[in-house]
């Protein structure tokens, strides 16, 4: 649809975007992806990590708008590089669970008042709520699901999940849809969806004509019950 995927919107819907700055603790993989996007997306990210070439590598990237190298589990460390002050904080540091448990933790009795923290195991994330995460992620997880998702319903292309039962899904129209209109389609009655957007991927068109005809190849932007979009055509 864009830029940033559907999917990255499961992540991104948990961070408060009332300030136009972030700060990002832990910059593997997952924490340079974090600070790439929220760069892309016009706000303020601070990068922060232990270790220095990562530090120096997300600088020469320009991900970042600062990043500096510290231990995340002394709070005066964080006292003092001013991570207390911002309003959300992710802490990206997965493979570390006591680094990571430390630095939430200490963010919180900072006065932190939004922490997003990443999990690797469900253990993991017990226990980042129990020491006061606001919002737990499970990247590895997430990943998985839409791959096996991707494998069996190849249809669709993307995905943002609203809750366990409802989603927001872009998939390519079928070949039984082809030459059909949207009204003749009736998705809202067979399936259960509500229709958003169609498009041939570089333009969409959002609420589109109830007389536009579809052609199979096209893109569509739907919304609605999980059951519902499982029985969609492919």
């Amino acid at each position: 649809m864009s830029l940033f995927s559907l999917s990255s919107l499961s992540f991104f819907k948990t961070l408060r975007t009332s300030g136009r700055q972030f700060a990002v603790i832990g910059l593997g993989r997952f924490g340079r992806a974090v600070c790439m996007t929220l760069h892309h997306l016009g706000y303020e990210v601070l990068g922060v990590d232990s270790d220095e070439r990562r530090v120096a590598q997300i600088i020469t990237d320009q991900y970042v708008s600062h990043a500096i190298q510290l231990d995340s589990t002394e709070p005066t460390a964080l006292k003092e590089a001013g991570l207390y002050e911002f309003d959300t904080v992710i802490v990206a540091i997965g493979n570390f669970i006591q680094e990571s448990i430390v630095t939430t933790l200490n963010l919180k009795e900072g006065g932190v008042p939004n922490v997003v923290a990443k999990a690797s195991s469900d253990v993991h994330g017990k226990l980042l709520k129990r020491v006061g995460a606001d919002h737990v992620v499970f990247p590895e997880h997430e990943m998985g699901c839409a791959l096996a998702r991707s494998l069996t319903k190849p249809g669709v292309l993307d995905r943002f999940e609203l809750d366990p039962d409802n989603s927001i899904v872009e998939i390519v129209v079928p070949a039984v849809f082809d030459g059909k209109t949207i009204v003749e389609l009736d998705l809202r009655k067979r399936y259960g969806l509500n229709l958003l957007a169609v498009g041939t991927g570089d333009h969409f068109e959002i609420n589109p004509s109830p007389v536009m005809r579809l052609q199979k190849g096209w893109l569509m932007v739907v919304i609605g019950d999980n059951r519902g979009i499982e029985q969609l055509p492919v």
